[in-house]
């Protein structure tokens, strides 16, 4: 699949949840016990209610391959930069320039999409049908991600609201018994506990995770594009120096720079 090679565990995302969770748990266990804060009927009205509330907005096997697709890229992280895939690509035009096409054939990339792209080359294939390909098989890469990012979207706004009606539920509960004290405290878990699952649910989780994924669909979007014009440009039997030329629009000031640098060396 596009965009699947070069990755490690995105140390940032994985920090960020672990402290985070650290926090909270150093709150609750510093003063009091755990079980205080589990309460099952809150787990439900939040977790259960977040999730019907997503289902109902998107197709069911949508939603479990939008979680597993959202949660692998959010994740995870590209190891191989703008500027790597760049120089890879240059490599690759040294090849065609000395040994042809064919010569593509024998060579060993990693990223999927790079590596279909360069087979194309080699078979010779026509021009548009290669972009065409390409740029369909980027579009609807990135369209998944993009779904994946509204359900995890969907669940950060869904946790809070399925938290307060939790805490209405548990009002009402303790409001309607008030002659039996020992329904008062259940109630009052329910009540306040769902809008702490809530608020951890969304703050914790599925909006970070969303903003995570919109942030990582931009950088897909601009490496596989950069892959796709990079093709294009071996398949043309462009020089190395013009392809550098030409793919650095794709990096940022400081990658520019850094290349520059690399190419003067």
């Amino acid at each position: 699949m596009a965009g699947s090679g070069f990755k490690i565990m995105d140390i940032a995302t994985i920090g960020g949840m672990i402290a985070g969770i650290g926090i909270v748990m150093y709150a609750i266990l510093s003063g009091g016990s755990l079980d205080t804060f589990v309460n099952v009927p809150s787990l439900l009205i939040v977790f259960g209610g977040g999730f019907a509330a997503t289902i109902m907005r998107f197709p069911l096997s949508n939603v479990f391959s939008a979680l597993g697709l959202g949660g692998k890229i959010a994740f995870t992280h590209r190891n191989q930069s703008p500027i790597d895939m760049t120089n890879e690509i240059c490599n690759l035009a040294d090849i065609i320039r000395k040994e042809g096409p064919l010569g593509l054939e024998g060579v060993d990339i990693a990223d999927p999409f790079l590596k279909k792209g360069t087979q194309y080359v080699a078979d010779g294939y026509d021009e548009d049908f290669m972009r065409e390909t390409m740029e369909k098989e980027r579009d609807l890469y990135i369209e998944r991600l993009e779904e994946a990012q509204r359900v995890y979207k969907m669940l950060g706004d869904a946790g809070p609201a399925f938290g307060m009606i939790g805490t209405i539920v548990g009002l009402v509960q303790m409001l309607s018994n008030m002659d039996d004290p020992s329904t008062i405290g259940p109630a009052m878990a329910i009540a306040l506990l769902t809008t702490l699952y809530g608020a951890l649910l969304a703050n914790l989780v599925a909006l970070p995770l969303a903003d995570k994924l919109s942030n990582k669909i931009t950088m897909e979007e601009i490496n596989q594009s950069l892959v796709i014009d990079g093709v294009m440009q071996l398949r043309d039997n462009k020089a190395p120096a013009l392809i550098r030329e030409m793919l650095a629009s794709y990096l940022n000031a400081k990658q520019k720079a850094a290349t520059a640098e690399e190419v003067a060396a």
